[in-house]
């Protein structure tokens, strides 16, 4: 016994001081790794910004990423990329920008933000040069703001407007005996017609038709004054595919050269008086990130709550809206008494209709205590809407979409299918006679149907007098614009759902001004996890996300999470946009 006492005790010591010597050899990599090196500007430098790159709302921590690609540097927010374009404004080591344009997967309403900081850059009278082999219309979106633009000889530059398109799916869920059983208020509301149609509901194609006509328009207008040239032959160039080649992108003066990347190059150095490109400090925006604190200045600080995805119920490990969580969030900044206003920036197409209510009431009670300031990005409709619409002020880009004031839900009857498919059948007992409602192994009968119907239309009277309140207009009025419409900035401010059109940085100007404040910092919520938190938290589900992205790739993995949100969708009253966006040049 004596010897097995001896031998378990000397076992649990090596094991103690295996396990003491592995953690400390562990968090010695990881903090070797991720000790922030200084970052120097050297004279004459140009910033590189390269539009292929997704810029967040909120900056999030990859420490994966930045263990293994360490000197590629972290990817700015958005709000922190137009912060660097107006720091480098005034930066003297910048002496202009390189702006790579070949695609740009950012939504309209950042790429206008991005657009308009660029254009405030050009105040500077410093230049701005973009340069694409082949150059996207949300590239170019961005890049007429340059000076001089340039495309590679054999590349070119897409000219062909825009389209969207949805899947409709009746047809396979007949094929499949599958019945979607679909509870909707809204005339407008198309969430769920790929359920109940195999095209376009006319209202659909009228309300998509505006808004994608109005986003259009912006681009036509904005490039007709950057290029000088006409609108209408803007338009006409796309409707007679007449820009096919980047030849003909030069002829027609929309961009400035038919350059190769080293030409290029040499014409910057020309710029910054270099005998040779190499000579130049080309920084990525990357690099002068992580070499340019931004901060406020004063005591006071103001809020800056990201609201980035779809709101949902409950508590969330991953990205998203989760009602516990904001609610907790929310409740924290009115307690705070250090913050003296809140900026709310949405980028949202919605979701659950009880998580949106959760969340409403807690920026209701907020601004009792303190301004709320609302900002819109690529989105804020439905759900997205909900949240927004009792705040003080709300400002939204021309090219948000917001709007979409409608509820449905979805209740699959697997029933057939199962049956005659499968050759699978149920039954079971119950004590009353709703017991099992609402289920996907049978048909809802008249009264079920009844019963679903009108929780749905409950719900909507519920958003319309939340909007009408936030709003100070009548429901019948909200009634006549909502009905689950889609409307852009532009519209949705003619018919008062949004008080100014205008970026982050009017929003917190506005909130500054009502809390009247002169200096102040911004605090950004929700907080970030520390580096150890981060790293110990999520390792397997961060590890396998990336490797499924890595393995199918980035579009295959975003239809997967649309049909994850299909998923969500039953049973639960949604207020949400619709989901099958498929081509957005």
């Amino acid at each position: 016994m004596n010897h097995f006492f001896k031998s378990f005790f000397a076992s649990l010591l090596a094991f103690f001081v295996f396990t003491v010597l592995g953690l400390v050899l562990l968090f010695g990599i990881i903090g070797a790794f991720s000790k922030q090196e200084e970052v120097v500007i050297p004279k004459n430098s140009v910033l590189v910004i390269d539009l292929a790159e997704s810029f967040p709302e909120q900056a999030k921590e990859d420490v994966y990423s930045e263990i293994l690609n360490k000197k590629k540097g972290k990817t700015p927010s958005l709000s922190n990329l137009i912060a660097l374009i107006h720091y480098a404004k005034n930066d003297a080591a910048i002496k202009g920008i390189y702006l790579k344009c070949q695609e740009n997967p950012n939504g309209f309403a950042a790429s206008d933000e991005i657009r308009t900081a660029l254009l405030d850059f050009k105040q500077s009278k410093k230049f701005i040069i973009a340069f694409g082999e082949t150059i996207t219309q949300k590239g170019y979106w961005i890049a007429n703001t340059a000076d001089f633009v340039f495309a590679h000889p054999q590349g070119g530059l897409e000219w062909t407007g825009l389209s969207y398109e949805s899947m409709y799916l009746k047809g396979l869920l007949d094929k499949l005996e599958i019945q979607p059983q679909v509870f909707y208020a809204g005339k407008f509301k198309s969430a769920t017609e790929p359920f109940r149609y195999t095209q376009m509901s006319p209202e659909n194609k009228l309300q998509t038709s505006q808004w994608l006509n109005g986003v259009y328009d912006n681009f036509i207008t904005g490039t007709a004054v950057q290029r000088k040239l006409n609108a209408d032959s803007l338009k006409e160039w796309s409707d007679k595919a007449m820009i096919q080649t980047a030849a003909d992108a030069f002829s027609h003066h929309l961009i400035d050269g038919l350059y190769y990347d080293d030409q290029v190059k040499n014409l910057i150095a020309q710029k910054v008086s270099a005998s040779k490109p190499q000579d130049i400090s080309f920084m990525r925006i990357n690099e002068y990130a992580a070499a340019i604190a931004i901060r406020g200045q004063g005591s006071n600080k103001i809020a800056v709550i990201y609201a980035d995805g779809d709101i949902n119920m409950g508590k969330s490990d991953k990205d998203g809206i989760a009602s516990d969580e904001y609610r907790g969030l929310l409740e924290d900044v009115k307690n705070d008494k250090s913050i003296s206003a809140v900026v709310l920036r949405i980028n949202s197409p919605g979701g659950s209709a009880l998580a949106s209510d959760i969340i409403w009431r807690e920026i209701e009670l907020l601004k009792k205590v303190k301004p709320v300031v609302v900002s819109m990005g690529n989105y804020a409709a439905s759900g997205g809407y909900y949240i927004a619409c009792n705040a003080d002020s709300i400002f939204a880009n021309a090219n948000t979409i917001t709007g979409s004031i409608g509820v449905f839900s979805v209740v699959p009857n697997f029933g057939n299918f199962m049956k005659n498919k499968l050759g699978v059948t149920y039954d079971g007992v119950k004590t009353s006679t709703y017991a099992d409602m609402p289920t996907t192994t049978r048909a809802l009968n008249a009264t079920e149907q009844k019963f679903m119907q009108a929780g749905v239309d409950s719900i909507y009277f519920a958003f319309k007098s939340r909007v009408a309140n936030g709003r100070k207009k009548s429901v019948e009025y909200i009634d006549s614009i909502a009905q689950g419409r889609v409307w852009t900035g532009t519209d949705a401010l003619k018919v008062g759902l949004v008080d100014r059109i205008g970026n982050l940085e009017d929003a917190i100007a506005s909130a500054a001004k009502m809390a009247k404040l002169k200096d102040y910092t911004l605090k950004s919520y929700p907080e970030r996890k520390s580096f150890f938190e981060d790293i110990l938290g999520g390792y397997q589900d961060k590890v396998k996300e990336k490797a499924i992205k890595e393995e199918i790739g980035l579009e295959q993995w975003d239809a997967l999470q649309k049909m994850k949100s299909i998923k969500q969708m039953m049973g639960e009253p949604q207020t949400r946009l619709p989901i099958f966006v498929v081509n957005h040049p």
